[in-house]
């Protein structure tokens, strides 16, 4: 083993007296050894003398008589005296009394790692404490502002001298306008009200859907009565040191009274009044404690007026609604045809709408629509026409406006193959031709099968007025026109070919299902009993469950054996329909029902000669391209 390269008496002693701990000689090589030895120190002479004296030796006496040799000792004198300043070397470097060659030692630490974590841990819990304590003592003495540390009181608005906003600038909610009138006329008068003794509510608290101007009714009492407004949100009171949101509601407070009269309107306030429990953190109860008492405690917040605003009042603490607190609340509901209809008015004066347009119309198509969402529908409806080099918004751009928020975004670019888009349009034609067939179902807005966000088409259905309730006709309606989808895939492609498609169909129709059975009473057999819950059955027992399930499944398979009936009664309108979808992609309600009645198609160039199929034609063909931006080849 030592064949490549040179021993010198260090090595050899060290590998010598390996051999004599492992006893593994067999390797060991006599002549072979001390040759590569000599070559390193030829003044170890002895060393051949010692060679041929331990020929007759086994491997273990060899090496055992060649480390005597170089270590001074055994009766090798003669070897000894003449390697002996070599050996002496050898004998420091292998001891390390030689400064060349020192004898490094090194301590073993037995501390283990958990006591390594346990004193880690230590240091970081004192740390945690000294910079808490420091900055809390910087928060008190007010030495955190020269430091940029100040985190107590940035979240305060500025209180306006005077809002510029009014009731005229607030349309669709004329009833919690009539209900805030008071609160004007008090913040003008204050002593008109006092006279007899009487007190105004000291909070007010707005809810009501996102987007119906909660925030802009606030606004628009400061601007009546001209008082200081204070705005803040739920979210901004709490960070991470514990009672400084309590600390945040004292210093508004203050603030207002320093303003008084004035409004002080917290939005999102379910953020901070939220219901209490036990396992809350304490910085949060803290947080909703001080505001409790700063609404209604030992000292008069008299001529501070606070308003709150939140989408979720059922989520809000009892002890935050009782009177003398948010003691007067005002739901502010999305607008009905009439307040749409002042909105885009309002937000047509903004803009250049043409001569054309009808905002009747457009009201009764945005049922269920916020103020948030016209003035979206307008902002949108601006933009296209600014793209489409328009002098004015046309009808045509506030329609196609409409139905990017109702049905989403176009997906032109999309690739159909032709089976799809057949699938596709007989899906759709089935949703529609239910729906005109069926008593009771919604007017169609439109029906498409111009792919849009996640869906390949759709059949959109909007009231004729605002509703408030459903009866027992139009919600099996609305299951019959679910389930067309699935059952026109059935009578077309046959069982075995229909697609998953229908899947929110099916959900949407055992949903409903549900609903009446467990909610509205529409159930002989559970009878008039609301189990309440998501689904419907959280307080039944085992058997009124089965009960239930074997309801649902009633209504679903009643419902799934009418619309079958009528797509088989009708099934060359079916095809029709179907037909014309492929090649218009899009049909407006009207065109729709022309269709179905008259067999009249629409007056318009077509808009696809390919059988519905989108897309590259060489994709669709089978041929050879290369996807952009995925880096890999189709065929």
């Amino acid at each position: 083993m030592f064949r490549n390269f040179a021993v010198d008496q260090r090595i050899a002693v060290i590998y010598l007296q390996a051999l004599a701990k492992t006893q593994h000689y067999s390797h060991f090589q006599m002549e072979d050894f001390t040759s590569r030895l000599l070559e390193h120190d030829a003044s170890i002479l002895g060393l051949k003398e010692l060679v041929k004296d331990s020929r007759n030796m086994s491997k273990q006496e060899q090496a055992s008589s060649l480390l005597s040799a170089l270590t001074g000792g055994g009766g090798f004198a003669g070897l000894g005296a003449l390697g002996s300043a070599s050996a002496s070397a050898t004998m420091q470097q292998i001891r390390g009394t030689d400064p060349k060659h020192p004898l490094h030692v090194q301590m073993h630490n037995p501390t283990s790692t958990r006591a390594a974590l346990v004193a880690l841990t230590g240091r970081v819990l004192i740390a945690f404490v000294v910079v808490s304590a420091l900055s809390a003592l910087f928060d008190e003495k007010g030495m955190g502002r020269g430091l940029g540390m100040n985190s107590g009181s940035k979240h305060i608005q500025q209180a306006q001298d005077t809002s510029n906003v009014s009731f005229e600038d607030v349309k669709g909610v004329e009833e919690a306008k009539a209900e805030l009138q008071e609160i004007v006329l008090y913040l003008k008068n204050p002593a008109k009200f006092t006279r007899l003794g009487g007190k105004l509510p000291r909070g007010l608290l707005l809810t009501g859907p996102p987007g119906t101007g909660k925030t802009l009714l606030a606004k628009a009492i400061a601007g009546e009565a001209g008082v200081p407004f204070f705005f803040s949100s739920g979210s901004q009171f709490e960070e991470v040191y514990v009672g400084l949101g309590a600390k945040r509601i004292r210093e508004l407070f203050e603030a207002a009274k320093k303003k008084s009269p004035c409004i002080l309107f917290i939005d999102e306030i379910d953020a901070v009044g939220g219901t209490r429990k036990l396992k809350d953190q304490s910085a949060l109860k803290m947080t909703l404690n001080e505001l409790l008492v700063q609404m209604d405690g030992f000292e008069d917040n008299s001529g501070v007026i606070v308003i709150g605003a939140t989408n979720l009042m059922e989520a809000l603490d009892e002890a935050l609604l009782r009177p003398g607190r948010f003691d007067k609340h005002i739901t502010v509901p999305l607008p009905d045809v009439g307040g749409r209809k002042e909105i885009l008015e309002m937000y047509a004066k903004k803009t250049k709408l043409d001569p054309n347009v009808d905002l009747n119309i457009l009201a009764r198509g945005t049922t269920g629509f916020s103020g948030a969402d016209l003035y979206n529908l307008m902002n949108q409806a601006a933009l296209k026409a600014s793209v489409d080099g328009l002098s004015s918004i046309t009808m045509s751009v506030l329609e196609f406006a409409k139905d990017k928020i109702l049905m989403g975004a176009e997906r032109k670019t999309a690739v159909i193959t032709k089976e799809t888009a057949k699938c596709t349009a007989y899906h759709e034609a089935g949703h529609a031709l239910v729906a005109v067939l069926t008593d009771g179902a919604m007017p169609i807005h439109k029906a498409t099968i111009m792919p849009r966000g996640q869906s390949l088409g759709m059949v959109t259905m909007l009231p004729e007025g605002d509703q408030t309730s459903q009866s027992l006709k139009q919600m099996k309606a609305m299951m019959d026109v679910a389930m067309g989808g699935r059952v026109a895939e059935e009578l077309i492609f046959g069982r075995d070919e229909t697609t998953s498609g229908a899947m929110s169909d099916i959900s949407n129709a055992t949903r409903i299902a549900r609903n009446m059975v467990t909610k509205y009473g529409f159930s002989d057999e559970i009878g008039l009993v609301n189990y309440g819950g998501s689904t419907g059955e959280e307080h039944a027992s085992e058997e009124t469950r089965t009960k239930i399930d074997a309801e649902v499944k009633k209504l679903t398979d009643a419902s799934y054996k009418r619309a079958k009936d009528l797509l088989s009664r009708y099934s060359k309108k079916h095809h029709l329909l179907a037909k014309t979808l492929l090649e218009y992609e899009t049909l407006t309600g009207d065109e729709v029902r022309q269709l179905i009645s008259k067999g009249a198609k629409p007056k318009r160039p077509v808009i696809n000669k390919n059988g519905g199929a989108r897309g590259n034609g060489e994709v669709l063909t089978g041929g050879k391209t290369r996807l952009s931006g995925l880096g890999r080849d189709a065929t």
